[in-house]
């Protein structure tokens, strides 16, 4: 628990001068007694009449001592079994206080207050703002904050992943709403900027050295676990979630990042500059904004690429979604390129196909002619297709489906017709009426019929008509060319003992091969 002054000062008067032992004051405060050992210990008192008594834990001093100065981060547990093994027999509660009286304390490491000139730095991170839900996908809410280091304006935007395509958009926009580029950026040890480093030496991601190659300036990293070598877009990020983020209410990720540009250029520019409170940090920044450098004059391609393997179904997995592509590209890898709205397939140079970007989950982005060319190579997937189709608009014929086949219905049958239905009447007259059906246990479309004409009845709607053909319609205007059998008479090897009748067994074959088809 959080020990208050209050309780600090009541805790030390009852020890010293009521004189209370300590499982006294521990129930009368209704704290636990380590508590009152550890404002004891961390104040080093004792009592005025107490006397200093040698206790068995005194031999090994000198050991404890010596081990704590070459180890000084070891466990008191594990220092606890080293004194045991040496014939130490008290408890570990009493040792563990032993242990923290004189265990050695880092001295405090001082800082010096770094000043930069205008136009020379600004200093970038991430921050994590919890979760934002997209359909069926819990996405992370992630804070692309930069600032400048000398006028201390800020720039915030918010994305749905922290991946290498949204963090150099954060710089494209950061830099166009400032109107310049600073000379260094200043950043974290993040795989998009740096890929390994041991000490000084630094591999950078080649990406985002391209891109610090084509806007001029210098990626700099900070030493591993020193962030207060960034210290301005740290405490830039407490403001964030104390004065923008704390208690907003917003309806998606665009919304949010409105509101972010409003408080930008309002609140957030107008607040007192730390370096003197003569000024603002917009007049501040007034003048920085002339020191930095002019941005490139063309723009620099913002695509995350990804390699990806396409199975013997006609889709791309990427980002918790499937994206179609034609079915001539089953069991090859392929190039995904993704911006933030697009993604794109690739097949070397060559553009596959663009569908719009999906931040939902475990979704099928199709282009029509994917898979009606699809179909129309391979007719055996058009009952798949169905089941999919319906499952995906009603999830609750799955379970429709399942019961029909335990009572032995005709599953072909009853796809083709909720498929009608669905088409006739809509996804939410349907959801309805199947679970009415199911409540019935009456796992066939005549139920689910009547249960939405009950309801169109009920809600005074007129029949309603669809206008195109249905599957089995169109499926009957196609052309199926006879093939001669001859050809599989040639299959079958003569017998030894005997000549084969050739026409006796064209016959039967024909015969047979007639009856199969």
């Amino acid at each position: 628990m959080a020990i208050t002054p209050e309780l600090r000062s009541h805790i030390l008067r009852l020890y010293q001068v009521e004189h209370w032992r300590v499982g006294t004051i521990a129930t009368q405060l209704h704290v636990h007694h380590r508590t009152v050992r550890r404002v004891l210990d961390s104040a080093s008192v004792l009592r005025a009449q107490q006397s200093l008594r040698s206790s068995q834990v005194d031999i090994y001093l000198p050991f404890i001592l010596e081990t704590l100065t070459q180890h000084p981060a070891l466990t008191a547990s594990r220092l606890h079994g080293m004194v045991q093994e040496r014939g130490y027999k008290g408890g570990e509660d009493y040792f563990r206080r032993i242990v923290a009286r004189h265990r050695p304390r880092p001295a405090a490491e001082a800082y010096l207050r770094l000043r930069t000139l205008a136009g020379d730095q600004s200093q970038v991170d991430w921050a994590h703002l919890g979760h934002l839900q997209v359909g069926d996908a819990k996405r992370p809410l992630m804070a692309f904050v930069m600032v400048l280091s000398y006028s201390r304006r800020i720039f915030l935007h918010f994305s749905l992943n922290a991946r290498m395509d949204s963090f150099l958009l954060g710089h494209v926009l950061a830099f166009e709403a400032w109107g310049g580029v600073p000379k260094v950026i200043l950043s974290d040890n993040l795989k998009s900027a740096v890929l390994e480093r041991i000490g000084s030496a630094i591999r950078f991601n080649p990406e985002y050295l391209a891109f610090a190659a084509h806007h001029r300036f210098e990626a700099r990293p900070v030493a591993v676990a020193r962030g207060n070598e960034k210290g301005r877009v740290e405490r830039s990020i407490r403001y964030i979630r104390d004065n923008f983020f704390a208690a907003r209410t917003y309806t998606d990720i665009d919304d949010l990042n409105r509101q972010a540009k409003l408080w930008c250029d309002g609140p957030a520019a107008n607040r007192a500059w730390p370096e003197g409170a003569h000024q603002t940090v917009q007049q501040a920044f007034l003048q920085e904004r002339e020191m930095l450098m002019a941005l490139p004059e063309h723009g620099y391609a913002l695509a995350e690429r990804v390699q990806v393997k396409v199975a013997k179904t006609p889709y791309v997995r990427f980002d918790l979604n499937d994206y179609s592509v034609p079915h001539t590209h089953v069991r090859r890898t392929l190039m995904v390129e993704a911006t933030q709205t697009r993604v794109r397939v690739l097949d070397g140079l060559t553009v596959l196909c663009e569908h719009e970007r999906s931040y939902d989950r475990a979704k099928q982005i199709e282009v029509k002619a994917h898979v009606e060319k699809l179909v129309e190579y391979k007719r055996g997937a058009r009952e798949h297709r169905a089941t999919d189709t319906l499952i995906h608009s009603v999830p609750e014929i799955a379970q429709l489906l399942k019961s029909a086949a335990a009572k032995g219905h005709n599953l072909g049958s009853i796809t083709h017709t909720l498929l009608q239905l669905l088409e006739r009447y809509g996804i939410a007259p349907m959801r309805v009426a199947v679970a009415e059906a199911l409540a019935r246990d009456v796992p066939h479309p005549n139920a689910v019929r009547l249960a939405l004409e009950r309801g169109r009845e009920a809600r005074n709607q007129s029949v309603p008509v669809v206008p195109k053909l249905s599957e089995r319609a169109r499926a009957l205007d196609v052309t199926v060319l006879p093939h001669e059998l001859g050809g599989y008479d040639e299959l079958i090897p003569p017998k030894a003992d005997a000549q084969p009748d050739t026409n006796t067994t064209h016959g039967a074959n024909s015969k047979e091969k007639d009856d199969k088809s």
